[in-house]
């Protein structure tokens, strides 16, 4: 697995950009390059679950490991979600469980400083590559209008 790192600088506070990516409507928006419709299930609780998951109910699920809210969201993936629901571990599964996906907001002349850090298997990695920037771009107009 690489880990592959993805910033923006944002002109709003940290609490603004926090809010764009953890609030369902504005995440369902940033999220739409990686999968149109995308949506997260949540209560969004530092040790819970979280399913990420597209309109026909594909996706992962994964555990929220860290969460200071306005300063750091950590994921840590576990499988797979197919129709909904969560899928006993596979080969393929066991490639990438336990990667872990990280951001971090930072203030920066008053501005805020987000950074990603994912784990990636080399499948996956043009995917990220692509999708990511766009990902951020949205998160950086959404926080800034």
């Amino acid at each position: 697995m690489k880990k592959k790192q993805f910033s923006v600088t944002i002109k709003a506070p940290r609490e603004k950009v926090w809010e764009v990516l953890w609030n369902d409507q504005s995440y369902r928006e940033w999220t739409s390059p990686f999968a149109e419709g995308s949506y997260a299930v949540s209560d969004w609780k530092e040790g819970n679950r979280i399913q990420f998951l597209s309109p026909s109910g594909e996706g992962m699920f994964s555990m929220i490991a860290k969460k200071i809210p306005n300063e750091f969201m950590s994921f840590k993936h576990l499988g797979v979600m197919k129709e909904g629901k969560e899928q006993p571990a596979d080969a393929q599964t066991e490639n990438w469980s336990g990667s872990m996906e990280n951001y971090s907001l930072k203030n920066t002349n008053g501005s805020t400083e987000l950074s990603v850090e994912i784990d990636v298997i080399e499948e996956f990695e043009k995917f990220f590559d692509e999708a990511f920037p766009k990902a951020l771009a949205k998160v950086k107009e959404l926080a800034e209008n």
